[in-house]
């Protein structure tokens, strides 16, 4: 298998860094978009499970499940680790490390829930660019911060 070019590797990078900040601005449909047509998204059910264990099909579903972040008044996705690997010409594999930041007022605090996430990606090259054919969340650590001050509470 041939390495990935430059371009590739560039518009992987945008698509992943696109994914957090659309999810950051509540965006759904554009965050759904990202994906393919048949797209899944596989997210955990933690405290239970930090594997993923539910998944969601399609663009409306994609939406459907991003958009149960809008009852946070603030999400901070950023981004620590990206490796990229070939499979064939229009496919590609991904291992992202994110730090998901999820922020709300509990027992009237602000406290910061810290997603640690590992996310394995397949890519798949369509006719409008790469977009994710299936991202699985994995949860390797869950933390619970105090916040001093936070934008919306």
């Amino acid at each position: 298998m041939s390495p990935l070019s430059v371009e590739d590797r560039l518009d992987l990078l945008d698509l992943v860094h696109r994914y957090a900040a659309y999810v950051d601005e509540r965006d759904g449909a554009r965050a759904a978009d990202l994906f393919t047509e048949d797209g899944v998204l596989a997210s955990p059910a933690p405290p239970a499970s930090l594997d993923p264990v539910v998944e969601a099909v399609g663009r409306d579903r994609l939406a459907a499940a991003f958009g149960q972040l809008a009852d946070l008044p603030v999400t901070v996705h950023a981004v620590t680790g990206v490796v990229l690997d070939p499979v064939e010409a229009d496919a590609a594999r991904g291992r992202v490390t994110v730090s998901a930041h999820h922020v709300s007022e509990r027992a009237g605090e602000p406290t910061d829930l810290v997603w640690h996430v590992r996310y394995l990606d397949d890519y798949r090259r369509t006719p409008v660019g790469w977009r994710f054919r299936r991202r699985e969340l994995h949860l390797d650590v869950v933390e619970s911060r105090r916040v001093a001050r936070a934008r919306g509470l």
